[in-house]
């Protein structure tokens, strides 16, 4: 069974290495379903491979200079203070049964529920079509001279931070968007700073499980190793094979995923 899991990661960093990102998203329902890990677990491990693999691909924007020193100093540091202490202090404070809207629930299917949503947000974030956007320079300005500005962006970036502390996965369409309409960046610089931010929340993230559960280290950098693989063999496909074309059709299959782990969850 753990092979089919291993080929899932070379799968997942193949996805990144030709659309640059959201491969990393199927990461926890691999672990869940295919290897057998419980919830805690697999975005406890999930925030290592989403970090190391979001750091590989920040380096290629970081050459470029595609990267906003500010943005990082803004939202950043908000959102991984928010992940190291949901992952050092919240998730080992939820209890493994809790009494939610009048019936029972285990903390692996509140995390599995959560997720799910979250995976549809992303499907639907690669699947519609993106238009060009004119954004007033003039509200853009009033927006930052106001004292609504910096808390706002402070606010959002521990809302990103607990999610990610939460699921394991690092939220790359929520980010992407806060930094070009409330940071104002353009698409790339955005892109390449939300790399940064998603690396440095999920191995932050990662770190705060430290002392609370039993990490297996071998099987956690045989992992990352394949999908680090996976990343390459993507970045050399990708010359040959549209990344532009196959985002809609992978938005598609995550969309597909995301509701066979709702009704998994809810329903099985």
């Amino acid at each position: 069974m753990n092979w089919f899991g291993y080929i899932a990661f070379l799968f997942i960093g193949i996805i990144l290495g030709l659309i640059g990102g959201g491969g990393s998203i199927l990461g926890v329902p691999a672990l869940v379903y295919v290897m057998d890990f419980r919830a805690e677990t697999a975005t406890m491990y999930s925030l290592f491979v989403v970090g190391l693999t979001s750091l590989i691909g920040a380096f290629s924007y970081l050459r470029k200079g595609e990267l906003s020193a500010e943005a990082l100093l803004r939202f950043a540091l908000a959102s991984m203070v928010a992940v190291f202490c949901t992952r050092k202090f919240i998730m080992p404070a939820i209890p493994e049964q809790m009494m939610l809207f009048g019936a029972y629930i285990s903390k692996h299917t509140l995390i599995m529920i959560v997720f799910s949503v979250l995976m549809l947000g992303s499907s639907y974030s690669m699947i519609r079509k993106r238009k060009a956007t004119n954004l007033s320079r003039l509200r853009w300005e009033e927006f930052n001279r106001s004292p609504v500005g910096l808390p706002f962006i402070i606010l959002l970036g521990i809302a990103v931070g607990i999610l990610t502390g939460f699921v394991g996965a690092g939220g790359g369409f929520i980010i992407v968007p806060v930094l070009m309409f409330v940071l104002q960046l353009n698409f790339k610089k955005a892109i390449g700073t939300s790399l940064c931010i998603i690396a440095i929340n999920s191995l932050i993230g990662f770190t705060g499980n430290i002392g609370n559960q039993h990490i297996d280290w071998k099987f956690l950098i045989i992992i990352s190793a394949i999908s680090v693989l996976g990343i390459l063999i993507g970045s050399l496909l990708s010359g040959k094979i549209s990344g532009r074309k196959l985002k809609p059709a992978f938005g598609w299959f995550t969309l597909c995923v995301g509701v066979f782990v709702l009704f998994k969850e809810i329903f099985v």
